[in-house]
This record gives structure tokens, C-alpha cells and sequence, in this order.
């Protein structure tokens, strides 16, 4: 078995923006309010017609200019959405085929808020074993496409947005150290779209009462996300020998600030060992580990050597974490 490294980074957000101010002209909503229970305070939105792999093959290519790769070096293009460009065929071959990886296999990975990080998961044996050399993970996601934006409750939650990880392997000592996750299917209809699907099929009427849309309940999302995210963390620590103390930099699924901050100060983690952006992008789903990751780099939180914890929690409900020796 060989170590594996993540070896390159891209991501890209639409320019177009969606701030606070603009949705208190469309809701029921302040600014102030949106900010002290969510901590966002503005989100990039695609224009109509954008969808994601549009997005997802930007971080792509952003993945493989930094690496200095061609796209035929790829063996594996996994994207991690809840936002496909339609059921089938897969986004995967979408963007492989635009993006020229004409030896690339491909498939969606589904796991709401957790996609990536199951994504990186499912990539890390394939190259470990030699299978495929070159394995590009993308969570990417247009989330302003299956919000309602007469809903105050989630519209002033949701971005859009796309990170792309390229998994190699390697003869240091860094990349790939561990991951844990689980899943709780008691949780499924606490955040879902519930049309659409096999079990209610879209229809006149589906579409009236709006059920193409996220619904959302709060509460109970909320006290899961905290807890799980946690513990989640706090389980992959411990069965590595590990203290939170330990970690340089732990990147947590950015949904909220609020649910952020619990977990950290339920975990006993210093400020300086947070990352935190949402109040730049909102939740973007799969996106947002591979965001918060590049403005970690860019801010000089996260350097070669480093010990960095993502974690995330999601619809499902699914949590994990993963652990990682940075690699550049």
C-alpha cells in the first residue's frame, strides 16, 4: 500500500452575488438577523443557464494548471454533488469529456454535505493500492437551483460553488493518515427535496406546492450537526493517539457559525485552529471543505507538515471526519 498525498487544489465560486441587503428586499429578513444565526453574510450565485458541471470543471482545470498535468494523465473523476446536471448521464461525464480526460472512468457521489469528504474516502484505496495513479475528487454544487427563495428559513443558508482535490501517490511521510463516518437514516426527512425522485415523481402538482425545493427543519439539523461533528472529530483523534490539541488546523463543514463554533468549543479547540469562511460563500455543500481549504493556504493557516482534521456533517443523516499530514 502506498501513502497517499493530495498534490493539487482548485476551486471557483460564480462571480454574481447574493448579499444579505439583497435578500432582506426579497424576504422577510434583516441583515442582523441573518448574521447572528447563521454568520453569512453574502453568497456566489450562478446565472441561469450555469450548472455544475460548469462550475465543477473550472476547479478542475484550476486542480491541474497548479499541478502542471495534463488531463489525460486522470484515472478517476469522482464529483460530489446533491445537484447533478440531470439524473443520468452523470455530471462525471460531463465534465470528463469537457475536460478531455479521455482515459478517466467516472461517477456522482451523493452524500448531501458529506459528499466530499466520502468522495476523498473512496478515492484514497484507488490510488493506495495502485489501482489508478491520478484521482480527481470535485464537490461541486448550485444550490440556488433547489433553493426557495420565499422561504427565509433556507434561502439565506445556500451558495454555489466548486473545489476540486487531486489525490497521487507518494514516498513522503504526509497525505492520508485515517477516516471514520456513520450515518443515521432517522434524520432522512429532517433535510430533503421531496419530489423528484422515484418515490413522488415530478408533476403539476409537485411543482405547485413547491416541493422541488429544500425543506429544512432546524432544530433537530441543528443539534445533530453540532453533536455529530464532534464526536465525529473527537473519535478519529482518539483512535490515532491524538489529542485535539494536536491538530494545526481543523476544517469543519461550512453551514453555520453557530454550529461551528459549538463543535469546536465542545472539542476544546482554540480559535487559531478553526477555519471559518461561511460568511463568504454560505453553505455550498460539497464545496465548502475545498473552499475553506484554499483561503486556509491563502491566509497561511495551513502549510506543508500540518496536521488538518475535515469534518462535516449532512442530510441523511451522514458525519465523518478525515485525517490528513499536508502535503504542500
Amino acid at each position: 500500500m502506498k501513502n497517499v498525498k493530495i498534490s493539487a487544489l482548485g476551486c471557483y465560486t460564480p462571480p454574481r452575488l447574493l448579499t444579505n441587503k439583497d435578500l432582506e428586499r426579497m424576504v422577510g429578513t434583516t441583515s442582523q438577523w441573518i448574521v447572528e444565526r447563521t454568520g453569512i453574510g453574502r453568497r456566489h450565485i450562478a446565472d441561469p443557464g450555469v450548472a455544475t458541471s460548469d462550475l465543477a470543471l473550472q476547479a478542475a482545470k484550476q486542480a491541474l494548471t497548479s499541478r502542471n498535468i495534463d488531463a489525460r494523465e486522470l484515472g478517476v473523476v469522482v464529483i460530489c454533488t446533491v445537484t447533478p446536471d440531470t439524473l443520468f448521464p452523470s455530471t462525471a461525464s460531463l465534465v470528463q469529456e469537457r475536460l478531455g480526460a479521455r482515459r478517466a472512468l467516472g461517477f456522482d457521489l451523493s452524500a448531501a454535505c458529506c459528499g466530499f469528504l466520502y468522495g476523498l474516502a473512496a478515492a484514497v484505496p484507488m490510488v493506495a493500492t495502485g489501482l489508478h495513479r491520478k484521482v480527481l475528487v470535485i464537490g461541486a454544487d448550485t444550490m440556488s437551483r433547489i433553493v426557495d427563495y420565499q422561504n427565509r428559513s433556507t434561502c439565506i443558508l445556500f451558495g454555489d460553488g466548486a473545489g476540486a482535490m487531486l489525490l497521487e501517490a507518494t514516498d513522503e511521510d504526509f497525505g492520508f493518515l485515517d477516516f471514520i463516518a456513520e450515518m443515521d437514516g432517522s434524520g432522512a426527512e429532517c433535510v430533503r427535496v421531496p419530489a423528484g425522485g422515484s418515490r413522488v415523481p415530478a408533476s403539476a402538482e409537485t411543482v405547485q406546492n413547491r416541493q422541488h425545493y429544500i425543506q429544512l427543519q432546524g432544530q433537530p439539523v441543528f443539534k445533530y450537526a453540532v453533536t455529530a461533528l464532534a464526536d465525529a472529530s473527537l473519535e478519529l483523534l482518539n483512535r490515532n493517539g491524538l489529542k485535539p490539541a494536536d491538530l494545526d488546523l481543523w476544517i469543519p463543514h461550512q453551514a453555520n457559525r453557530r454550529i461551528i463554533c459549538m463543535a469546536a468549543e465542545r472539542l476544546g479547540l482554540r480559535p487559531e485552529q478553526v477555519m471559518i469562511n461561511v460568511e463568504d460563500y454560505g453553505n455550498t455543500t460539497t464545496a465548502t471543505i475545498p473552499l475553506a481549504t484554499r483561503d486556509a493556504i491563502a491566509n497561511g493557516r495551513l502549510r506543508k507538515g500540518d496536521l488538518v482534521m475535515f469534518a462535516a456533517v449532512g442530510a441523511g443523516y451522514t458525519a465523518g471526519s478525515s485525517l490528513w499530514r499536508w502535503a504542500y
